[in-house]
C-alpha cells in the first residue's frame, strides 16, 4: 500500500531527478481530458465517441447489427478522423523526436486549437447541433485525440498512454509511411515500437 501511495505522489509531482521530468502529471492530466472529451460526445453527439475507439469500433458493430438509436456513419467518420489525426501524430513524433517536452508542446497547441474549434461550433450551435455540425465536431475531435493518442505513444510514458484496440489503430496508423514511421505495418508484425527520443 506504501508503494502505491509513493507511485501517485511520484506521478502527480515527480521527483527531481525523475528520467519523465513533468511528463507523468501532464500525461494523466490529458487522460482526464479524454475521458471528458469522450463523456461529452457520446452523450451530446449521439452515442459515438472520439477518442475510445475500442468503444467506438464496439458501437459500429452494433449499429451495423441494427441496434436502435446508434449511427454506423458517425462511427466510421469518428473512425476516420482518428486515424488521420493518428497518422499527423506519427509525423510530429518524427519532427521533435529528439526532445520529448518539445514534441507535446506542439502537438498540444494544434489538439488546443481543434478543441477550441470545437467547442466554438458547439457554442454557435446551441443545443441543436443538426448533421453537419454535429459531423464537424466529430472530425474536429476525432483528430485531436488521434494526435493526442499518437504522441502519447511516441512520448513513451509507462502506463500512461493517455486513451487501449485504440493504441492498435494508433499504432498503425502513426508508424505507417504517411506518419513517417518505420517499414509497413505488416513486417512489423507484433514488434512494439520504443518510445520516444532522448529529451524531456
Amino acid at each position: 500500500m506504501r508503494k502505491l501511495l509513493v507511485d501517485i505522489a511520484h506521478t502527480l509531482v515527480p521527483p527531481k531527478g525523475d528520467r519523465h521530468g513533468p511528463l507523468p502529471p501532464l500525461m494523466l492530466t490529458l487522460t482526464l481530458v479524454t475521458g471528458l472529451v469522450d463523456a461529452v460526445s457520446f452523450l451530446g453527439l449521439g452515442q459515438v465517441f472520439v477518442a475510445n475507439m475500442t468503444g467506438n469500433v464496439a458501437l459500429l458493430g452494433f449499429a451495423l447489427a441494427g441496434a436502435g438509436g446508434l449511427s454506423a456513419p458517425a462511427s466510421l467518420v469518428s473512425l476516420a478522423s482518428f486515424l488521420v489525426g493518428a497518422v499527423a501524430g506519427g509525423r510530429f513524433g518524427t519532427r521533435f523526436a529528439a526532445h520529448r517536452g518539445r514534441l507535446l508542446a506542439s502537438a498540444l497547441a494544434l489538439q488546443a486549437g481543434l478543441v477550441a474549434a470545437a467547442f466554438v461550433i458547439a457554442l454557435v450551435a446551441h443545443d441543436s447541433v443538426d448533421d453537419p455540425g454535429r459531423y464537424t465536431l466529430i472530425v474536429a475531435l476525432g483528430l485531436a485525440m488521434g494526435m493526442q493518442t499518437a504522441v502519447a505513444r511516441r512520448i513513451g510514458v509507462p502506463d500512461l498512454t493517455t486513451t487501449v484496440l485504440t493504441q492498435t489503430l494508433t499504432g498503425l496508423a502513426s508508424d505507417s509511411a504517411p506518419g513517417r514511421g518505420g517499414p509497413p505495418p505488416p513486417r512489423r508484425g507484433g514488434r512494439a515500437r520504443p518510445g520516444g527520443g532522448g529529451g524531456v
